[in-house]
């Protein structure tokens, strides 16, 4: 028997593995040997002739209260409805492929969705973590539970794996989760974990106090984004947004993306070490398996935690629910944050740790007033028990096959602008010799109704919804080839 969430039962199911096959292009209208020339024409334009009154005056209005933090082209959008985004004035229609930065996995104004919150918020939408509420349970558990059953975080995947039962059966063990409001606070709060772990953790091995602890340091990489508080920050080295809120919080060092000789810049000072599978924000960059293995080691041989932010890159994006789900044990962290996809638009984050790692966080050590209240928690686990159905598996497999089956033939095509073919699954960059091309393309594209987004230097980023119909994948890249094009024709 198994427990019924709201008005949906969770189904047990047996992961679906994701095969790359070979692309073969046809001669068929929607294969042709060729790329598309179908959208070389402007259709959406952006210029001050083609913008209304109203909405200039729409936009001076925002621009005369809002802080100026964001450098954003001339659209409102008012509705959506799947993978479209709508505007009023003038009334046009946008196929968004960038889904909310990797955040609407089942595209927006999803009716299941709609209705799971209207009948939350009817009853409770927040009381506060001064008490205990049934749906932030109910996620943690389903969180831990997929997790043993697709794999990560030092679980092999055991797809027999039943977790669901009715109360009081206990709830599946090994991790727990703690639930904040974004990824940001949930990388904040990793750091925060591991730091209190590895301060008792060297005074167990010295018997000296904790407070006398040198084993504070963290070690990040190049490229690599985890957020803009303070302490995220100061994972994230990029001068463009460290250099003006500097000094940082100390003790962070830097090494470079799958390169050996960064495993020897962990020492016995270090807690811990983050880092992104998949890099998103910093261009897509994949860290290899081997590497990822030789850090695990290291940070075995001097007691320091390993974090994966999987932010952008967990929950799906790359066909299993962890991108590291696959990977061998020896290449799995301890700490995993997430965020984005997991509220498909409503703000939630997430840290799962280890068991050992969380009994350092004791009562006190952490906390957070909106994080976890029961209308987020609720929805959350609405959209993890629609994105891990096995029916909507097999869908995305389908989806990564056609964007990988148009993404693969493009440096080919195009071998003076394109450099490279980047990520995985439903994360996806193409990387430009030029890094300026990168950001003419998502202008360009814009101009023909669809949205993409840049990535780091010189990729231009694919991160649509989880659930976009293949036809939708077909129609981004026809324009994407179609700007491509245009953009050939300029260079020559």
């Amino acid at each position: 028997m198994r427990r019924r969430v709201g008005k949906q039962q969770h189904r047990l199911f047996s992961p679906i593995k994701h095969v790359q096959t070979p692309f073969i292009r046809c001669s068929s209208p929607s294969h042709p040997l060729q790329p598309s020339t179908k959208y070389t024409a402007v259709t959406h334009p952006e210029d001050s002739a083609s913008l209304l009154p109203t909405l200039v005056r729409q936009i001076a209005r925002l621009e005369s209260c809002t802080a100026n933090t964001y450098a954003r082209p001339p659209l409102i959008f008012t509705s959506g409805r799947g993978s479209h985004l709508y505007t009023s004035h003038p009334s046009r229609e946008y196929l968004d492929f960038s889904a909310g930065i990797a955040v609407n996995a089942l595209g927006h104004n999803d009716t299941g969705f709609i209705a799971v919150m209207a009948d939350q918020v009817g009853s409770l939408a927040h009381a506060s973590n001064v008490y205990w509420n049934e749906w932030v349970g109910e996620l943690a558990s389903l969180l831990v539970g997929l997790t043993i059953r697709e794999g990560g975080l030092g679980f092999a995947p055991k797809p027999e794996y039943e977790f669901y039962a009715p109360l009081p059966a206990p709830a599946p063990t090994g991790a727990k989760a703690f639930i904040s409001n974004s990824g940001t606070e949930a990388n904040e709060g990793a750091l925060k974990f591991v730091r209190k772990y590895g301060k008792e953790l060297w005074a167990r091995r010295t018997g000296r106090p904790w407070e006398e602890s040198t084993k504070t340091r963290f070690l990040c990489f190049e490229h690599a984004f985890h957020g803009r508080s303070m302490g995220a920050l100061s994972a994230t080295p990029n001068p463009k947004y460290q250099k003006p809120f500097t000094p940082l919080v100390p003790g962070f060092d830097v090494g470079t993306l799958n390169d050996m000789s960064a495993v020897e810049l962990i020492t016995e000072d270090h807690c811990g070490v983050i880092v992104e599978p998949i890099q998103g924000e910093g261009g897509i960059f994949e860290c290899n398996v081997e590497w990822l293995e030789a850090i695990r080691k290291r940070c075995d041989e001097v007691g320091a935690v390993l974090i994966y932010d999987e932010i952008q890159c967990g929950l799906y994006r790359t066909g299993t629910l962890w991108a590291h789900s696959h990977y061998p044990i020896s290449a799995h962290p301890d700490i995993v944050t997430m965020a984005k996809a997991l509220g498909n638009g409503y703000p939630i984050g997430g840290i799962l740790v280890k068991d050992h790692i969380a009994e350092a966080v004791t009562i006190g050590s952490h906390g957070t007033t909106f994080g976890g209240n029961v209308l987020a928690a609720r929805l959350a686990h609405y959209v993890l028990t629609r994105l891990s159905a096995p029916s909507f598996l097999e869908h995305l497999s389908l989806v990564t096959d056609a964007l990988s089956a148009r993404l693969s033939p493009l440096p080919g095509y195009f071998p003076a602008l394109v450099s490279s073919v980047r990520g995985r699954g439903a994360i996806r960059g193409l990387g430009f010799h030029t890094p300026e091309d990168a950001g003419k393309l998502v202008k360009m594209a814009r101009e023909r109704g669809v949205l993409f987004l840049t990535a780091g230097k010189d990729a231009v980023r694919f991160v649509p919804s989880l659930n976009v119909a293949v036809k939708e994948v077909e129609h981004a890249m026809d324009v994407l080839e179609s700007c491509l094009v245009v953009m050939s024709g300029e260079k020559t």
